[in-house]
C-alpha cells in the first residue's frame, strides 16, 4: 500500500475546510469524494479523507475500487459512513464547523516566505573566464614556426643570399621516407652528402620512419633532430648554421573530414619533416700546436703525417683522423713510448676561427732488442724471435709488435697473450735506445679429439677420428694419431708436425701410415712415409702465395681388376719429390665470394715393379674464379688439367693415375667413374685429365640467410694419352644446399649424369664441409 505524507494530507484537508459551507451540499460532497477517488493521486486521497471526515448522508457508492483504496475506505464505510467515521481518529478530533467560518478574509494570513537575496546578473561581478590550457602539439608547432619566421627575417651580410632565397631554391636530399634535408642550391657546401649520411644514421625521425605518431611526438622528435643537425654541422666547421624545420602532410582540425575541435593528427602516409639548412660561413683553423714534435730529429716527416694546416676548415672528423695518422707515424718510426693526447679545439666566433692543440710527447726513438717469454720452456724467446717479423737492431715499429701478438695467438697454444715494449737502453741525443719485447702468455688446452663423417655416392661412408697433442715436443711440436674407417678405405697413421719451423708460417711434417683402399678402379694395400716442408695458409692468416716441397717413399701392392679370377697383385716401390705452388687472390679459404686461385703441382717420380724401373713427371694445373653478381649470387668456375709424361700407362701404379668423378670432381658420377674402362667395366684411369665446373651460389632468406641454393654443372674426361682432351667428355648436373656455420659451409649436393653409361647411377649424393672448390 502506498505510503502517505501526513503533513501533505493535513494541508489538503485544511485547504478543503476553507471552502465556504454554502457551496457544499451532501450531493456535492459525495461527488467531490468520487472525483478525488477517481484521480488516484496522493492529494486526491488526502482530500477524500478530509471530505469523509464531514458528516454526510449515506449515498450508494462503487464497490469496485482499487485495492489500495479498498484498504483505506472499506465497503463497510459505504454501508454506514457515519458509524465508520465515528470510529476514526478524525471523528474523535474536534473539527471546526464550516458554517462558523464567515469568509476567507477572516482566515489568518499565511506566513511570509523567506527572502531570497539573489542580485540581478547586471549587478553581479562574475569571475574572469580562464583560458583553456593550450594544446602542447599546437604550442610546439607554433613555437617552431615563430622561430622559423625569425630566421627567415634575419638580416644577412652584403653579398650573401637571404634565408628565404636559399629555401626557395634549395637542393633536397631525402634521408628517409618522412625526413628530408634542404641545402643551398650552389656548390658552396661540399660536405653535403657526408652531412646527410651522418644525420640519417643518428636521426630519431629516420629511425622511427612510418610510425603512427601524433603531432606532439613528431614535433618533439623534430626538435631533437634540429639540435642533432646543428651538432653535425659543427662537426664540419659550420658553427653558425641555422636550421628551419617544417612539417607537411598534417591533417588539421576540420580538415579531411575530421570534426571541428579534434586534436591535430599526422597522416603517416603524407607527413614529411623538412629541415632547411642555412650553413653560414665555415670556420677555419688558426693556430695548430702539436706539442714537442718540432724538437724531434725527423720533425718535418712527422709534421707531414699530420695533414692539417692553418687556413684549413675546422673539421672534427679530419682532426680525429689526422691525430690517428700522427700517432701511427710516431709508432712506425721508432717512437716506442710516444704519447698523443686528445685534441683541444678553441672556437673564436668573432673572426670565425679555431685554435687546435694536441699534446704530443715523442719520448725519443728506439730499436728492437730481445724477445722475452714468460714461459721459456713452453714457448721460448728464441722461438718467438723466429715467429716475429723483425730482427734485433731493427727500428721499432708498433705494427710489428701487434703482428707478433696475433702470431702467438695463431699457434693455438695460448688462450691469451700480452706483448709490451720495455726500455732496455735509454735513448740519447742522436742515438736510439733499445726496447725488449715482453710476451706474457697463458696456456690453452693442448689436447684435442676430433672426428669427421662424410658420405658420397661411389665412396660410401667415411669416418675419421684423431687425437693430438699440439705441444708434446716444445716448441710447437705436435703429435697426432689418426684413423679412417670407411666403406672403401681403412687407415692408421701417426703424424709429427712442427709449426713455425725456421720461420713464420713454415711447417715441417712427417707422416707414416698404412692404408687399404678398395675402389672400382683398384684394390691397394699401401705403406707410406711422406715428409714435407711448406709455407701454409690458414683461416687466420690467409696468404696470397704458398708453396711446398716434399719427399715420398711408398710401397704398395695393387690389384687392378679384382673381379677377374686368379689375377696376380703387382707390388710397386715408388719414390717421388712432390712440389707445389699456389697464388690465392680469393677472400676466403672455405667460402670464397670473389677473386681467383691458381695452382701448379709437379711430382717427378721413380717407380719399380717386377725389376722394371720407370721415371715420369706428373703435373696438374688448377684454376678457379669467383664473381659476385646481383648481391646474393656468386658465380664460381673451376678448371683442372693434368698430364703424366715419360712412360706408358701400364708402368704407372693404378693408385698414381688420374681419375675423375665424385663430389670434388664431376658430380653426378660415382667416384673415379669418369674415363676409360676395362672389359669388366671398371675404371682404368689415365695419363691425362680435363675437368670443368660452373655453379651459382644463391643466398636465400631461410634460417636468417644461412641457407644457399647451388645449381651446378660439371664436366670431365680422362684419356690414356698424355695430352688432356675433350674426347669422351662426360657431363653431370644437379643442385646443392649450403648451410653456413662459423667454421665454413656444410655442403649437400645431388647430381645426375647427363650422358650416363652402363653402370652409372642415376643419382649421386655428396656431403662434406666447405665448398666444392
Amino acid at each position: 500500500m502506498p505510503s502517505f505524507a501526513p503533513h501533505r494530507c493535513s494541508a489538503v484537508r485544511a485547504a478543503f475546510l476553507r471552502v465556504p459551507a454554502r457551496t457544499l451540499s451532501s450531493a456535492g460532497i459525495f461527488r467531490a469524494r468520487l472525483e478525488l477517488l477517481r484521480s488516484g493521486g496522493l492529494a486526491s486521497v488526502c482530500a477524500a479523507i478530509a471530505i469523509l471526515a464531514q458528516p454526510v448522508p449515506a449515498v450508494a457508492q462503487s464497490r469496485n475500487a482499487d485495492k489500495e483504496l479498498e484498504d483505506l475506505i472499506p465497503d463497510s464505510a459505504l454501508d454506514n459512513p457515519e458509524a465508520w467515521a465515528g470510529d476514526t481518529d478524525a471523528a474523535r478530533t474536534p473539527v471546526p464547523d464550516i458554517a462558523s467560518i464567515e469568509s476567507p478574509d477572516t482566515l489568518a494570513p499565511m506566513s511570509a516566505m523567506p527572502e531570497i537575496a539573489l542580485p540581478w546578473p547586471d549587478e553581479t561581478d562574475l569571475p574572469a573566464i580562464q583560458p583553456l590550457t593550450p594544446d602542447p602539439d599546437i604550442a610546439l608547432a607554433e613555437e617552431q614556426a615563430k622561430q622559423a619566421g625569425q630566421l627567415l627575417d634575419t638580416a644577412v651580410p652584403e653579398g650573401e643570399s637571404s634565408a628565404k632565397a636559399q629555401i626557395a631554391n634549395a637542393a633536397i636530399v631525402k634521408v628517409g621516407n618522412q625526413v628530408e634535408l634542404a641545402f643551398p642550391p650552389d656548390a658552396a657546401l661540399p660536405e653535403r652528402d657526408a652531412i646527410a649520411a651522418r644525420f640519417g644514421g643518428l636521426s630519431n625521425l629516420k629511425a622511427l620512419d612510418d610510425n603512427d605518431d601524433n603531432l606532439a611526438q613528431l614535433t618533439r622528435r623534430a626538435k631533437e633532430d634540429i639540435d642533432l643537425l646543428q651538432q653535425v654541422m659543427r662537426v664540419y666547421g659550420y658553427y653558425d648554421a641555422q636550421v628551419i624545420q617544417s612539417i607537411a602532410g598534417i591533417e588539421r582540425p576540420g580538415e579531411g573530414g575530421g570534426a571541428s575541435g579534434q586534436r591535430a593528427r599526422v597522416d603517416v602516409n603524407k607527413a614529411v619533416v623538412r629541415f632547411d639548412v642555412i650553413p653560414g660561413p665555415q670556420y677555419k683553423l688558426a693556430k695548430i700546436d702539436l706539442g714537442d714534435i718540432a724538437q724531434a730529429a725527423d720533425a718535418a716527416k712527422l709534421r707531414a703525417a699530420f695533414k692539417l694546416n692553418s687556413g684549413d676548415p675546422v673539421n672534427s672528423d679530419r682532426i680525429v683522423e689526422e691525430r690517428t695518422h700522427l700517432d701511427t707515424a710516431l709508432g712506425e718510426t721508432g717512437y716506442a713510448f710516444a704519447k698523443v693526447g686528445e685534441p683541444e679545439l678553441t672556437i673564436d666566433h668573432e673572426p670565425r676561427t679555431g685554435d687546435l692543440a694536441i699534446p704530443v710527447t715523442t719520448g725519443g726513438t728506439y730499436a728492437f732488442g730481445r724477445i722475452v717469454s714468460s714461459m721459456p720452456k713452453f714457448l721460448s724467446g728464441h722461438h718467438l724471435e723466429e715467429i716475429a717479423r723483425f730482427e734485433p737492431g731493427d727500428l721499432y715499429k708498433r705494427s710489428l709488435v701487434d703482428d707478433l701478438r696475433q702470431a702467438v695467438l695463431a699457434t693455438g697454444l695460448v688462450s691469451s697473450v700480452t706483448v709490451k715494449a720495455r726500455e732496455a737502453t735509454a735513448a740519447s741525443l742522436g742515438q736510439p735506445g733499445t726496447v725488449d719485447i715482453d710476451v706474457d702468455i697463458t696456456k690453452a688446452p693442448l689436447r684435442t679429439i676430433a672426428g669427421l663423417i662424410g658420405y658420397s655416392t661411389g665412396e660410401g661412408v667415411r669416418l675419421e677420428g684423431s687425437w693430438e697433442h699440439r705441444n708434446l715436443f716444445p716448441p710447437e711440436g705436435m703429435l697426432r694419431v689418426r684413423g679412417v674407417l670407411g666403406t672403401r678405405e681403412q687407415l692408421a697413421g701417426v703424424t709429427f708436425r712442427r709449426n713455425n719451423f725456421w720461420g713464420r708460417d713454415q711447417v715441417l711434417t712427417a707422416d707414416l701410415y698404412a692404408q687399404t683402399r678398395d675402389t672400382d678402379a683398384f684394390n691397394a694395400r699401401t705403406a707410406s712415409f711422406i715428409a714435407s716442408f711448406e709455407r701454409q695458409t690458414t683461416l687466420l692468416f690467409q696468404k696470397p702465395f704458398v708453396w711446398s716441397v716434399g719427399l715420398e717413399a711408398v710401397a704398395t701392392s695393387e690389384l687392378q681388376d679384382s673381379a677377374a679370377a686368379n689375377t696376380p697383385r703387382t707390388t710397386y716401390f715408388i719414390g717421388a719429390i712432390p712440389l707445389s705452388a699456389q697464388f690465392d687472390d680469393s677472400d676466403s679459404l672455405l667460402d670464397p665470394k670473389k677473386g681467383f686461385r691458381v695452382g701448379l703441382r709437379l711430382s717427378p717420380e721413380l717407380s719399380v715393379q717386377d725389376g722394371t724401373k720407370s721415371t715420369y713427371l706428373k703435373a696438374q694445373f688448377d684454376a678457379s674464379a669467383y664473381l659476385p653478381v646481383a648481391g646474393k649470387v656468386v658465380l664460381a668456375a673451376r678448371t683442372r688439367l693434368g698430364t703424366i709424361q715419360g712412360t706408358d700407362l701400364a708402368n704407372i701404379a693404378p693408385s698414381r693415375r688420374f681419375y675423375a668423378g665424385g663430389g670434388g670432381s664431376v658430380r653426378g658420377y660415382g667416384y673415379q667413374a669418369v674415363g676409360p674402362r676395362d672389359a669388366s667395366n671398371n675404371p682404368t684411369g689415365g695419363r691425362s685429365l680435363a675437368e670443368f665446373s660452373l655453379e651459382a651460389r644463391v643466398k636465400t632468406g631461410l634460417v636468417g640467410g644461412a641457407v644457399s641454393v647451388v645449381p651446378f654443372v660439371d664436366a670431365g674426361s680422362v684419356g690414356t694419352g698424355g695430352t688432356p682432351t675433350l674426347s669422351g667428355l662426360q657431363v653431370g648436373a644437379g643442385v646443392g644446399l649450403r648451410y653456413d656455420t662459423n667454421f665454413g659451409p656444410i655442403r649437400i649436393d645431388v647430381g645426375t649424369p647427363l650422358n650416363r653409361r652402363k653402370g652409372d647411377s642415376r643419382i649421386g649424393v655428396y656431403v662434406a664441409l666447405g665448398q666444392a672448390f
